[in-house]
Order: structure tokens, then C-alpha cells, then sequence
């Protein structure tokens, strides 16, 4: 089996907090690539409303879903946005 055949299980059931948290952990990795916009998005993740961290989380996974450098914070993202129904 080659690695293009390969999935990955996404974990569908992240409630607010983990959503949180992982977007923490995305606007510090975003920080630390040099990358000060995306982290922006981010910046007060631990109190904004459901919905702002919605569009927050659309925006910035439009904006770098197709930079190839970027792929791991685009991914992380991914994961947050499948789960974004679960936001309350």
C-alpha cells in the first residue's frame, strides 16, 4: 500500500473546549511560522462567540488551504472546520 492510498480518521466529535483549544494551538504555530494575519484570526479564540469563530476558522482555512508550506496548519484547520456543527 502506498502512502496516496492512505485516509486519515478525523475525530467528529470535538466539543467547544477542544475546538479551542486547538485553535490555541494553531494561532501559535501560526505565531511561530512567521505568519502574525493567521495568527490574528485567532488572537482572542478563548471568548469569542460561536459564530465568529466560525467565520474565523473559514477565512483562515481559505486563505492558506492552497500554500503548500502551510499544509499542517491547513489541516488543523480542516479538522477544526468538520467540527464546527458541534460549536455551542
Amino acid at each position: 500500500m502506498t502512502a496516496e492510498n492512505e485516509t486519515l480518521r478525523w475525530p467528529t466529535n470535538l466539543d467547544h473546549a477542544a475546538i479551542v483549544k486547538r485553535l490555541v494551538e494553531v494561532r501559535e504555530a501560526a505565531q511561530a511560522a512567521g505568519l502574525p494575519e493567521l495568527a490574528a484570526r485567532f488572537a482572542e479564540v478563548e471568548t469569542m462567540p460561536a459564530g465568529r469563530i466560525a467565520s474565523a476558522v473559514v477565512a483562515a482555512l481559505t486563505a492558506i488551504q492552497e500554500v503548500p508550506e502551510h499544509r499542517a496548519l491547513a489541516m488543523a484547520l480542516e479538522m477544526v472546520a468538520i467540527n464546527l456543527k458541534n460549536l455551542r
